[in-house]
C-alpha cells in the first residue's frame, strides 16, 4: 500500500510533472518566475490549494457524485471547489502578506482556471484512487508545479546577468530553457512505471 502511495507521489512530482512532461499550467508558470520570491510564495500557495481541493473533490466526487449518478458534473464540481478555496486563499494572503499578495497580482486568481488544478481531481476520479493516493497525487504535483518554478525562477534572475541576444530576450529565452529543463526530467521517465 505505502509503496503504491510513494510511486504515485514520486511519480506525479519528477516523471509525470505537469510542466516538464505535460506541459499544462504554463502561464502561471512563464508568469511568476521572473522573481524567486514570487515562484515560492505562488509555490506554497499552489500546493496548499492543490491539496486541500483534492482532498475535498475527491469526498465529494466519492460520497456524493458516486452515489448519485452526478459524475456528469465533475468538471463544475472540482472547479467550484477550487475557486472557493482560492478565494479563501486569497483573502487570507491580502491580510496576511500584503506584499506577496500585490506581487502575485492577477496570477493568484488564475489558479482557478489552471488546468493542473482541475487535472488532479480528475485523474484521481478517473483512476479510482483512494484518499491516501488521491493525497499522493495531489501533493506530488503541487510539489512537482512547485520545484519547476523554483527552478526557472532561480535560472531567470540568473538571466538578468547574462549577454542573451536580444531576440532571445524575455519570453523566447524562457521557452528555450523551459525546453532544456523538460529534457533533463525526462531522464526520469525510466525511474517508475505506472
Amino acid at each position: 500500500m505505502w509503496q503504491h502511495v510513494l510511486t504515485i507521489f514520486i511519480a506525479s512530482a519528477l516523471i509525470n510533472n505537469f510542466v516538464f512532461s505535460r506541459y499544462l499550467g504554463l502561464c502561471i508558470f512563464f508568469g511568476v518566475t521572473k522573481r524567486m520570491e514570487t515562484a515560492v510564495g505562488m509555490s506554497f500557495t499552489f500546493t496548499g490549494v492543490m491539496l486541500i481541493g483534492a482532498v475535498l473533490n475527491w469526498l465529494i466526487y466519492t460520497y456524493v457524485m458516486v452515489p448519485f449518478h452526478l459524475g456528469f458534473l465533475k468538471i463544475v464540481i472540482f472547479i467550484g471547489v477550487v475557486a472557493a478555496f482560492v478565494q479563501a486563499a486569497d483573502t487570507i494572503m491580502k491580510k496576511v502578506a500584503p506584499a506577496l499578495y500585490y506581487k502575485l497580482g492577477i496570477y493568484l486568481a488564475l489558479i482557478v482556471t489552471n488546468c493542473i488544478i482541475l487535472a488532479v481531481p480528475i485523474i484521481n476520479a478517473e483512476e479510482n484512487y483512494n484518499l491516501m493516493e488521491a493525497m499522493a497525487m495531489a501533493l506530488g504535483s503541487g510539489l512537482g508545479f512547485s520545484l519547476a518554478l523554483i527552478i526557472m525562477a532561480s535560472i531567470r534572475e540568473k538571466l538578468e546577468l547574462a549577454d542573451v541576444p536580444k531576440s532571445f530576450q524575455g519570453l523566447p529565452i524562457s521557452f528555450v530553457l523551459t525546453g532544456l529543463i523538460a529534457l533533463a526530467f525526462l531522464g526520469f521517465s525510466g525511474m517508475i512505471t505506472l
